[in-house]
């Protein structure tokens, strides 16, 4: 078959939903023609593309087409709109030129499951749904949107996307309710959990990384992967405010759409660390590191969002 694989992100962007969308294309390759339809790299790439109309390339066997979408850091919500928006009005022609066989969409950006679904009827194929996140749940959830007519609009735009597919793809049981309450049907629902495991042993507690990471606290509790909307990050600096005499370093390793606040949050606290990612080979490192591993999620969020580390990256 020749599969297309729709999601704005993907090497040598280096965001989670292009990680894990790498691996399913990859994965795919081995036995189907796969396209992926992706924006121009701006999610901290590993390699930036000058502006053209379409770029093409082949990585692992996978052909990659990236249209010409602005490419704004995301920091800022109106940049990051613009990425959106001009990735979505260049690759929905683009995919629908492509004539593919099945039509499989992520969630990056926030429609992409929408567009997805759009295309696949207009070309009377079958729809396959990846959700990372569930939107716009996740935006309410996360105060990035308020309520109102136009996400009441997208709510239901969203759930006949979901109704349409004839696979929706779900990171976790509390997800998978979250869908059947929407009105899909049990038996389109198929629950695939992310997960990884360090290759080789881990380093050992006085390894030089290790002790860099730690920051010289007797005992540290560690936050390692994106620092986004849905964490309850307050929660945990006040924890880290309660502990200020109690021997504790409460260290993120990462980035993220609220790192910046949150720094500027913890600015005045001894014992909070802000780290960039390390290098990949450098996980088992941050493994060890943590005497205690934090796992964050805003209460109501649960199966909206699953808390995941996103690909780590080389410092500076």
């Amino acid at each position: 078959m020749h599969i297309l694989f729709l999601n704005e992100y993907y090497p040598p962007d280096t965001s989670a939903t292009a990680r894990m969308g790498a691996l399913v294309a990859e994965r795919l390759a081995r036995q189907h023609d796969v396209t992926v339809v992706a924006g121009r790299p701006s999610y901290d790439p590993d390699e930036f593309y000058p502006f053209a109309p379409l770029h093409r390339t082949i990585r692992n066997h996978v052909a990659v087409e990236c249209v010409g979408s602005t490419t704004f850091p995301r920091h800022q919500m109106r940049r990051r709109m613009s990425n959106y928006l001009s990735y979505l009005a260049l690759a929905v022609p683009r995919a629908l030129a492509l004539r593919a066989d099945v039509v499989l969409a992520m969630t990056d950006p926030p429609v992409a499951g929408i567009a997805g679904a759009f295309i696949a009827q207009l070309a009377n194929r079958p729809f396959v749904y990846n959700i990372r996140d569930m939107y716009p749940d996740m935006a309410l959830g996360g105060d990035i949107v308020r309520k109102s007519v136009w996400i009441e609009r997208w709510e239901r735009l969203h759930r006949r996307a979901l109704k349409q597919a004839a696979r929706v793809i779900v990171l976790g049981d509390d997800m998978r309710e979250r869908i059947l309450a929407k009105g899909v049907s049990a038996a389109n629902i198929v629950v695939v959990r992310d997960g990884s495991s360090p290759a080789g042993a881990l380093p050992e507690v006085n390894d030089p990384v290790v002790q860099e990471i730690r920051c010289g606290f007797p005992f540290v509790a560690l936050h390692a992967g994106n620092l986004g909307f849905y964490g309850a990050w307050q929660t945990i600096l006040k924890a880290a405010e309660i502990l200020s005499n109690e021997s504790t370093g409460v260290v993120f390793v990462g980035d993220g759409a609220n790192r910046d606040q949150l720094a500027a949050s913890a600015a005045k606290m001894e014992n909070v660390k802000f780290l960039p990612f390390r290098p990949i080979e450098q996980v088992p490192h941050v493994m060890m590191a943590g005497d205690l591993h934090i796992i964050t999620v805003k209460r109501g969020l649960e199966g909206v969002v699953v808390p995941r580390s996103e690909r780590p990256r080389a410092t500076r």
